[in-house]
C-alpha cells in the first residue's frame, strides 16, 4: 500500500473549496438551472437550451464558489 501524503493548509484549503464547490453546483445548481428553463418560453431548440444552461450555470458556479470560498476562509480564521 503506497503512503498516502497528507496536509496541513496555512489558511483557505483550495483543493476542499474546489471540491465543494463542484458538488454543490451539480447537486444544487443543476437542478435550480432545470427548473429556471421551465420558465423561459424562447427555449425551444437544443442549442438555445445548452446555451440557457451554459450561460445560468456559468453564473451559478461562480456564486457557489465565491460562497465556498467565504465559508471557508471564515472557518479559517
Amino acid at each position: 500500500m503506497p503512503h498516502v501524503e497528507r496536509t496541513d493548509p496555512d489558511g483557505v484549503d483550495y483543493g476542499w473549496v474546489m471540491q465543494t464547490t463542484f458538488v454543490v453546483a451539480i447537486a444544487v445548481g443543476a437542478p435550480l438551472v432545470a427548473v429556471a428553463s421551465l420558465f423561459v418560453p424562447s427555449l425551444n431548440t437544443w442549442p438555445a437550451r445548452a446555451e440557457f444552461a451554459i450561460r445560468v450555470g456559468a453564473v451559478l458556479w461562480v456564486v457557489i464558489a465565491v460562497s465556498v470560498f467565504l465559508y471557508a476562509r471564515s472557518r479559517v480564521e
